[in-house]
């Protein structure tokens, strides 16, 4: 999901970060289409190496999209998905790895998000639909005219979750669709490309940095490699910047406010759904031949070099006179994590410290003004310093008074413009309360609301009067009225508060430890709805000493439980479904009908806080063992943990490799010869299924045609150890700056080949006459190769199954 206004903050400040993307654009001749040929030098000018795309940022917006008319059924979904796909793979080109990953079961701290993401929209769903209903017959009875109802079934996008029948056959199409490229699309020929589905635990963006992480710290890693990342959450820049890899670059729809969208009743642009009259549509064309089409602007893309990032953060934050060397990738790691404070998808952000508000300038003055005291830097190798967090804190805190009254003055001072313009600081939602409370053991309450997400104008929030703000932070006692109205207790419960700062501080271990490490804990989550003061982290040096080891992910059918709410049961086995609706069963409170938003000073309601209860995992898995039995052999299997697989084309080096391996049917890991894959290194196993050379391949598609003779080994299955998986043997740290096993590199132009960022284009230095697309060799050894030795428990564990 990301964190709000991050991106918008970071464009504005670092505004040269930012470049379009140029796209070679297909042709047509005497009405045949004649596709770009990917294969070809990239016309922006550099030449990129491994392209990773986040899946879920393409698979939600063409399932449904915002700015045009949804896709019919599920195969003009899937079609959708592949143009997507072949878009961005124009683009970028990549030569050497192209690596797709769905999200999979996430940690127990993620699901929380997730949870409330779903509850929201199927609330939200049900509620347009009845708005739908009312305005049709208000239009009809008034003599509008209105294009008759459609009869179909309204696409519940929470089926976009692991361990759903939706799930299951997407990643039946990406395999069809990868062998198809494979054998069809020269540019595709040098590529291993690797399918990370929704079968294999983690968030997709999170399977990606395992994978760069794991490849970057074996001693035939390329360290010119330049690495493209797919999506649009603002984490992927941090994510980006805690890889330390000096050529990596995003990129992301290019975000354009204010999109006309067409009327969900009358399908008809210019006016929403509360205005509607039901006027008669105009003729579209001579004889109305374009009366199906809506008028859409192509989406655009816009590369982040975090490489120009980079620059400007090592002029930020290079620090004279310090009691200690500096070190700019130690700094960007202290910057990476003070982020976290302003949001996260695991931790809600500090009262005090919003990114509008200019939350990462305070932070990094204070961290430039604290650090001489501090006598080193905030994190290790995803480890944090509480002692120093603390003195961050203290400063912080000293600040929270001041900060709360500017907030108000602000407020007040923008009412006025804000009434000039007929928007109401609170005039697009309604949510009915004004007190919300949370247990003391972090779970909310459900009272009813009413919230429509319909856009009201001003005029229209007179009739229900905004919230009132109990809390008010900007009036003495602040502190006192929030914690009794967040969290129901006393502020001088100082046991109560110090259980909150605690949870918070393993919060920011966790979070640190997942995006340097891997998932430290798949159980630890954060059990409150709202976050404590800065001026409350007093004495946490000793807060946190180390998670529980051996915990494992929930199973895919688990994890459905534990983020749908009944209304989505459709998705799950019918016994498994009635423990969300039936009145006597034991878990039946996780699942409201209705819950309550609190704004929590927020202007609309998709920022406020749902207050839902939190899941009891034993209680969970205590009811499910009695409805596991129920499970047919298909539902057990897609209630199984898969593996990332890996596809090659008949022309690859590896192919012959994999043919070898199947002829000997060896059912033993082999490892991967480094040299025939890029540099990149695993274990292979084979599957019971693969994808073979000059075999038909049979589309799951109707509308697109099978493979007569593939030219692709398929479903070679590419599983690296898990973080569930990994070695008791000590705890496993990751590889920081270039690894000390290779030789030092000297980085000639195409290192510095982005670094051109005067102009508008990408780079001013032509891709380097020397790179040779997907043949890159190691540099040779004094060592036997890598393959030959004995393995590593940090090698990345891969399974092929051609």
């Amino acid at each position: 999901m990301g964190v709000p206004a991050f991106f918008r903050w970071l464009s504005r400040k670092y505004p040269s970060i930012i470049v379009h993307c140029v796209e070679e654009k297909s042709k047509e001749c005497n009405g045949v289409r004649i596709p770009v040929d990917t294969s070809k030098p990239n016309p922006n000018e550099v030449e990129f190496d491994n392209l990773y795309l986040d899946m879920n940022g393409i698979i939600h917006p063409c399932t449904h999209p915002e700015d045009k008319p949804a896709p019919k059924n599920e195969d003009e979904m899937m079609v959708a998905i592949f143009e997507y796909i072949d878009r961005l793979f124009n683009i970028i080109r990549p030569r050497r790895v192209l690596y797709m990953a769905i999200d999979g079961v996430a940690p127990r701290a993620k699901m929380n998000q997730q949870r409330s993401r779903r509850f929201r929209a199927s609330k939200e769903g049900m509620e347009l639909t009845e708005e739908k209903h009312r305005m049709r017959e208000e239009v009809l009875q008034r003599g509008g005219y209105l294009p008759p109802e459609e009869i179909k079934e309204r696409f519940d996008s929470n089926c976009i979750t692991p361990g759903t029948e939706f799930m299951d056959n997407l990643a039946k199409c990406l395999r069809y669709y990868i062998a198809d490229r494979l054998t069809n699309d020269p540019g595709w020929r040098t590529l291993s490309v690797f399918l990370s589905d929704a079968s294999v635990p983690g968030e997709g963006e999170h399977k990606i940095m395992d994978f760069i992480r794991r490849q970057r710290a074996q001693p035939n890693h390329d360290p010119n490699t330049h690495h493209c990342l797919c999506g649009a959450d603002a984490d992927l820049i941090m994510l980006g910047l805690a890889t330390h890899e000096p050529n990596f670059t995003i990129i992301r729809e290019e975000f354009k406010p204010n999109k006309p969208k067409p009327c969900a009743l009358c399908g008809q642009m210019g006016h929403e759904i509360k205005d509607c009259q039901g006027v008669a549509r105009e003729k579209r064309g001579e004889h109305d031949e374009f009366a199906d089409t809506v008028p859409v602007s192509e989406q655009e893309f816009i590369f982040i070099r975090l490489c120009v990032l980079r620059e400007y953060l090592q002029r930020e934050l290079t620090m004279a006179s310090l009691p200690f060397p500096f070190n700019f990738e130690r700094s960007v790691d202290d910057w990476v994590f003070m982020c976290f404070f302003v949001g996260n998808d695991f931790l809600p952000h500090l009262p005090s410290l919003e990114i509008r508000e200019g939350a990462i300038d305070r932070l990094v003055s204070i961290y430039k003004d604290v650090v001489h005291r501090t006598g080193g830097y905030l994190t290790e190798n995803g480890f944090v310093n509480l002692e120093r967090v603390e003195l961050i804190m203290q400063a912080v805190g000293v600040a929270e008074d001041n900060i709360f009254k500017k907030r108000k003055e602000d407020e007040v001072r923008r009412r006025p413009a804000a009434a000039a313009q007929g928007n109401s600081p609170r005039s697009h939602f309604t949510v009915a309360g004004s007190r919300y409370q949370q247990n003391k053991d972090g779970a909310g309450c459900s009272d009813g609301v009413d919230r429509l997400g319909v856009k009201r104008k001003a005029e229209d929030s007179d009739s229900e009067p905004e919230p009132e703000d109990n809390v008010r932070l900007w009036e003495e006692g602040w502190k006192q009225r929030y914690y009794k109205t967040k969290f129901d207790v006393d502020e001088t419960d100082d046991d109560f508060r110090k259980k909150v700062v605690k949870s918070y501080v393993e919060g920011l271990c966790w979070v640190l430890r997942y995006y340097y490490q891997g998932c430290a804990s798949w159980k630890w989550y954060f059990p409150f709805h709202y976050a404590p003061f800065a001026s409350d982290f007093k004495d946490i040096k000793d807060m946190f000493m180390e998670f529980e080891k051996g915990t494992k992910p929930f199973s895919p059918l688990e994890q459905l439980m534990g983020v749908f709410p009944a209304a989505s049961g459709n998705f799950l086995p019918p016994t498994w479904r009635a423990l969300m609706t039936d009145p006597d069963s034991s878990i039946i409170d996780f699942y409201p009908d209705d819950f309550a938003i609190d704004l929590n000073g927020k202007k609309y309601a998709w920022q406020g806080v749902a207050l839902l209860p939190f899941v009891d995992e034993r209680r969970l898995r205590a009811s499910l063992e009695k409805v596991y039995p129920d499970l047919t052999s298909e539902e057990v299997r897609r209630n199984s943990l898969g593996s990332d697989v890996v596809f090659v084309s008949k022309s690859h080096p590896l192919c012959d490799f994999i043919q070898e391996l199947y002829r000997s049917e060896s059912h033993e890991g082999t490892q991967i010869p480094p040299e025939l894959c890029h540099g990149t290194q695993g274990i292979l196993y084979l599957d019971q299924e693969p994808i073979l050379p000059d075999e038909p391949v049979e589309s799951p598609v109707p509308m697109l045609r099978d493979i007569p003779s593939s030219r692709a080994v398929g479903e070679v299955c590419f599983n690296q150890t898990g973080d569930w998986e990994k070695s008791s043997s000590g705890p496993w740290r990751p590889q920081l700056g270039f690894n000390p096993n290779r030789h030092q590199v000297h980085l000639d132009q195409s290192a510095f080949r982005a670094l051109g960022h005067g102009g508008g284009q990408y780079s001013s230095a032509p891709p380097p006459s020397s790179y040779h697309q997907g043949n890159y060799r190691p540099p040779l050894r004094d060592h036997p190769p890598p393959f030959q030795r004995e393995s590593h428990t940090l090698h990345p564990f891969w399974w092929f199954s051609a």
